[in-house]
């Protein structure tokens, strides 16, 4: 596996790191798990890291040398891609392989010329696309440039299969950027119900000093503005003056990142939220799943998902999820079955859409019921077998290829 522009080691949340991590990490120890050996390259970002790391039984993370020694922004990767392929091929030197499997497009560039390189096919895992976060792009927001775009059109064009996420981004990848349907895999991300689940509710409301009458809304994400906290924040100072009554609750956790970075404080104080609103560092899965426990709502106002991690994380949870409506959402969400949809950003709809929540809850107990269930269909090992059947598909298609005619 390609993840070179962030680290499966890292922490979700903060800097580069959220879900993608979460999901390479994830399906790498299932895919060990059910006998498929899996080595994940990623790029050093300091020299004291160790060349190996064992993350578990099977699964190995092999760091590589591409530029500096340090952390560099997302941005600036692009024109490494010829260095990380180096990298690549140079860490990777003696071993035997069966096939690349590359997330996000820096990865898919680089593992374009490495899958030359060494004859193996292919697979690619978007996560994000250019061409649809320009689509729903915000007043003043810079668009992806267009070398992430065509360099997205290379790794289209020349993977030997691609994993969409949902169904619509399977349309997406179609319909943007050309892309054969028969060459497209839809394989949904996955949970690990061993921590997210939703026995101990009451336990870890009072862990976290949660008064039983608190309304208690949760968001867990990078602090930018692709993610929207800021649309929650402004949601919660609507709601409190108009509904002073609601005894709400928001804790924010995550870290800032990229180029979108928000700084919340200052906005907090503008609004009058101090004794409404704690802003926390990210924390680990399992704490994480203890914060969604003790929610009411788990709020994701994201202005563009693939899928959308936290989404089903919460709904493991036992926690209705409030959600806009963008991007896999809607399929996260069972198309409004197991969450709330919300359509826009405008913090209006979204704070009528939490007063409704708070005013029902026989409805937030239904939903929370139908999101666990939902929940239970996404474990980690049923997306490690569909990428493993993806796998097959390439290698044979691969060796079909290769042969003389």
């Amino acid at each position: 596996m390609l993840s070179l522009h962030t680290s499966p080691l890292e922490q979700p949340g903060s800097g580069d790191a959220g879900g993608m991590n979460v999901y390479v990490r994830s399906a790498a120890l299932e895919l060990a798990r059910s006998g498929i050996d899996v080595d994940i390259y990623t790029r050093a970002s300091s020299p004291s890291q160790p060349d190996t790391v064992r993350l578990g039984p099977g699964v190995v993370v092999r760091h590589v040398v591409a530029g500096p020694l340090r952390r560099v922004a997302k941005e600036d990767l692009p024109r490494l891609s010829g260095e990380l392929a180096h990298g690549v091929c140079e860490a990777g030197a003696g071993q035997a392989y069966d096939l690349l499997h590359s997330h996000y497009w820096i990865s898919g560039i680089a593992g374009l010329d490495v899958a030359r390189a060494w004859g193996l096919p292919l697979v690619h895992t978007m996560h994000t696309m250019a061409q649809v976060k320009n689509q729903r792009l915000q007043p003043g927001e810079h668009p992806e440039p267009p070398v992430r775009i065509h360099g997205e059109q290379q790794v289209v064009d020349g993977a030997a299969r691609l994993i969409a996420n949902t169904a619509t981004e399977a349309a997406e990848l179609r319909d943007l950027y050309g892309a054969d349907p028969r060459l497209v895999d839809v394989v949904a991300p996955g949970v690990d119900l061993r921590l997210f689940h939703p026995h101990g509710r009451a336990t870890s409301r009072a862990a976290l000093r949660m008064p039983p009458e608190t309304f208690h809304v949760v968001f867990a994400g990078r602090i930018q503005r692709l993610k929207g906290p800021h649309v929650l924040l402004h949601a919660a100072a609507d709601l409190v003056r108009r509904r002073p009554d609601i005894p709400l609750a928001i804790s924010v956790i995550g870290a800032g990142s990229g180029a979108q970075l928000l700084d919340l404080k200052p906005m907090v104080s503008a609004l009058g939220l101090e004794r409404r609103v704690t802003l926390h560092e990210p924390v680990q899965a399992a704490a994480l799943a203890g914060w969604f426990r003790s929610a009411d709502v788990v709020a994701v106002p994201s202005f563009s998902e693939s899928f959308g991690l936290v989404a089903l994380e919460a709904q493991a949870c036992g926690t209705p999820v409030a959600a806009a409506n963008v991007g896999g959402l809607p399929e996260a969400l069972g198309n409004g079955r197991s969450g709330v949809l919300v359509d826009g950003h405008a913090p209006e709809a979204w704070s009528r859409a939490l007063e409704r929540l708070h005013d029902d809850p026989a409805g937030r107990t239904a939903l929370g019921a139908a999101a666990a269930a939902r929940a239970q269909n996404f474990g980690w090992q049923h997306t490690a077998a569909l990428t493993g059947r993806s796998y097959e598909a390439a290698v044979a298609q691969h060796h079909a290829f290769s042969l003389p005619h």
